[in-house]
This record gives structure tokens, sequence and C-alpha cells, in this order.
């Protein structure tokens, strides 16, 4: 059984952990708050008021049964205690209408009325709720009392905790609002970094947000600048190799094509051709097609249009996806993997399929296939398996290397798998 870990009950991402890391302390401390100002301060205090009424009303019952009371003695208390009292209360046995014996903190108010009144004393509001009247039976009639519920109840404490609730919605906000900006910065970022990881420019993009995160985009920029630097040189150089090469060769060519036909001259003519295409994959490696824009590009229409031009390699299904690449680019990369499978096996079937974000081009042959543990080898610049995949396959040992350059460039990636038909699949996973 797994052990706990609390990274699987939080949020994923980065402005939602902050937003949860304001909000729940807060919301917590609010919930504690009030539920301890309800249950302990405000019950306390409600019922100390209470205690008070119920001392009152107590009071006014026992005057109100003296035999020698007198109308005077009503008003005099009426004054004194700022209440209505009525001690003949004709209608003491219906409740008015709109009257209701259940409402807040009721249980507090009867339980003090038990506590301080000797005859039993029923209680309601009246007037929507503004004003509790008493009421009790003494042998002379029926005692009404009337009080302001504000005096007896601490009613409308619920306005407190609505207004700290506002408060503590609006902190929040702010707090919120802070935190998108700052996300923003750095969601910024990495939408610049992929963006020069694929060779890309971000337009408008410029260091923004907290001083941290303007260091990082500035870093991330000067890093930029010295790798396309670096790759400029390194593109310039083999540029010059690839020219000055050039030249021999197309000296050597034509010498050979002015001498007579022979076994030997076809041959020497063809190691000519495999020099030439070997310093292609060279400059290709090196510049990484960086002059080429990316555009938008039907993927279908370029698997299918490759395949066709090489014999062997048949298309088995090719749905409709529409992808953001650099045209030669993907045309030289789907060539070299069709041409591959195909000359190390003698069928090849290729596969479009479309998944929930990434389009995969599946490419299988029926050939000798490649170890497990030598196909991230595979990948490596100049290598060359020494296994009978390779053997009398001519190449400079470039076509994967620049095809995965190709798929992380876009994006995506690429692997090598067993297949269905006994060699090798080439799952080539570009985003749409």
């Amino acid at each position: 059984m797994a052990g706990f870990r609390l990274r699987n009950y939080t949020p994923r991402g980065l402005y939602a952990r902050l937003a949860a890391l304001v909000a729940v302390p807060v919301l917590a401390i609010f919930a504690i708050t009030t539920t301890y100002y309800y249950q302990e301060h405000i019950k306390d205090v409600n019922a100390k008021l209470s205690q008070s009424i119920a001392r009152e009303v107590g009071l006014i019952i026992d005057t109100c049964e003296h035999p020698e009371h007198s109308f005077s003695d009503e008003a005099e208390i009426e004054t004194q205690l700022g209440l209505l009292l009525d001690c003949a209360y004709p209608g003491g046995g219906e409740w008015p209408s709109g009257a209701k014996t259940s409402f807040a903190y009721a249980p507090i108010l009867r339980t003090q009325l038990e506590s301080f009144v000797s005859k039993p004393v029923r209680v309601a509001t009246v007037e929507q709720g503004s004003v509790l009247d008493f009421r009790s039976e003494i042998e002379t009639g029926t005692v009404r009392v009337l009080i302001d519920r504000k005096r007896a109840l601490a009613a409308n404490t619920h306005f407190t905790i609505v207004w700290v609730l506002l408060g503590t919605v609006f902190m929040l906000a702010l707090a919120f609002g802070f935190l998108r900006n700052q996300v923003r910065s750095i969601l910024r970022l990495t939408d610049a970094a992929k963006a020069f990881g694929r060779g890309r420019d971000l337009p408008g993009f410029r260091p923004s947000g907290a001083t941290e995160i303007r260091d990082a985009a500035r870093a991330v920029m000067d890093m930029r600048a010295r790798l396309t630097a670096f790759a400029d040189q390194r593109t310039t150089m083999l540029a010059g190799v690839s020219h000055d090469l050039r030249t021999p060769l197309t000296r050597l060519k034509l010498q050979l094509a002015m001498m007579e036909p022979s076994d030997e001259i076809a041959g020497a003519r063809a190691d000519l051709d495999d020099m030439a295409s070997m310093l292609d994959e060279y400059l290709a490696f090196a510049s990484g097609e960086e002059g080429e824009k990316p555009e938008r590009v039907r993927l279908d229409h370029s698997v299918r249009t490759v395949a066709e031009r090489i014999e062997s390699a048949f298309v088995i299904e090719a749905p409709e996806i529409t992808v953001m690449a650099r045209p030669m680019a993907l045309s030289r990369t789907l060539s070299n993997l069709i041409s591959n499978a195909v000359g190390y096996g003698d069928r090849c079937e290729i596969r479009l399929t479309k998944g929930p974000k990434m389009a995969e081009i599946l490419i299988d042959d029926n050939g000798p296939g490649i170890p497990e543990s030598e196909r991230e080898d595979a990948f490596r610049p100049f290598h060359r398996l020494e296994e009978a995949r390779t053997q009398n396959v001519p190449g400079s040992g470039l076509g994967l290397t620049l095809a995965r350059d190709f798929a992380r460039a876009h994006g995506g990636d690429i692997r090598l798998e067993d297949s269905e038909m006994g060699g090798l699949r080439v799952r080539l996973r570009l985003p749409y």
C-alpha cells in the first residue's frame, strides 16, 4: 500500500498552490474565529441578557399577582424598565398573527425563564420579530409583557461576521490578483524558453515580474544568445568545409565523366555520390534547418508524398492532421526514417494516428530490429551499430539524430520500439 503523500492531494499548478497557501490559512482562521464567536462569546452574552430579562419578567409577574397592586404601579414599572405591561391581558390564549415561537437563541431565553420565574412563561416574537411577547397565567388572568428583542438577545451579530467575511474576500481577491501577475510572468518565461528551445522567437517578450523572475528571464535570453552564436559559428565552419570539399568532388566527378565507362568508374562515381550525400547530412546536422520558418503543414499529405517516392513503403492509415512545422525539415525527417525502414527490411508500413494532443507517425519494418539496450545509442551522432541491422547499409549515422533533433525542436519526441512485423517500430510524435 502506497504511503501518504501530501502532493497527491494538493494542486499541481504553481498558481493553484500559491492560492491555496494564501486562502486555506485565512479561511481556516475565519472559520475558527466565527465558530468561537458564536458558540462561546455570543452564547455567553445572550445568556446574561436573557438572565436579566428573566429576572425582570419574574418581578413583574410577582407584582401583578400582589392583591394590592394598581395601575399606577404598572405605569411606573413600564417607565422604569422601558417596556409594555398588561397584568390582565384578555387574549392570553392565542398568539397574534405573524408571531413565532421558534427563533434564534430561544432555548437560552427559555432556560433562564425557567430558572428565575416561578410560573410557566410562554414567549414568542411579534411585530416582524422585533419584539418579544412574554405571557404567563396568574389567578386574576394573563400577564403580558412586551420587550424590545435587542434587550434580550444579541440577534444581529451576524452582520459583524458578514462584514468580516466581506473584508476577507476583498483581501483574498487582492492576494489572488497579485499572485496571478507573478505567475503570469513565470508562464511568459516558460513560453519564451520553449520557443527559444525550438528555434523561434516569442514576439514582445521582455523580463517582467519579481526581481528573481526578471533575473531568470535575462539568464535565459543570454543563454539563447550564446547558443545561437555557437550554432552560427559551427554552421559557418561546416559550411566552409563542405564548400571546400565539394570543389574537389566536383572535379573528380567531371574527370570520371570524361573517362571510358567501366565497372571501376561506376564504383568510383557511387563512392563520390555517397560522399556528397554525407556532406549534405553533416551540413544539415550542423545547421539544424535554422533558416526555415515553421508554417502550417498537412501532416497526412507529407507522409503520403514521401512514402510514394520510396518503393516498398505503404501508408496504411493517415487521417487529416495539421501541424506547425518546417516543411523541408519534416520531409527530410520522414524520408530518412522511411528509407531506413525500407533499407533494413523489404517492407515498410506507415500509420498516422491522432491522440489527444499529439499526432503519432508509426513506421514499422520487418528487418532485424535493434536490441532494446542499444536503442538509445542509435540516436548518438555518427554512431553506427555493429549488428546485422547496419551491415552493408550505407549512411553517416546521422539519420536518427537529425530525426530526434527535428521532433524535439517542434515540441515532440521519437522512440524506438518492437514492431508487430518483427522488426523495428519508429514512433514519431508531434504536437498539433
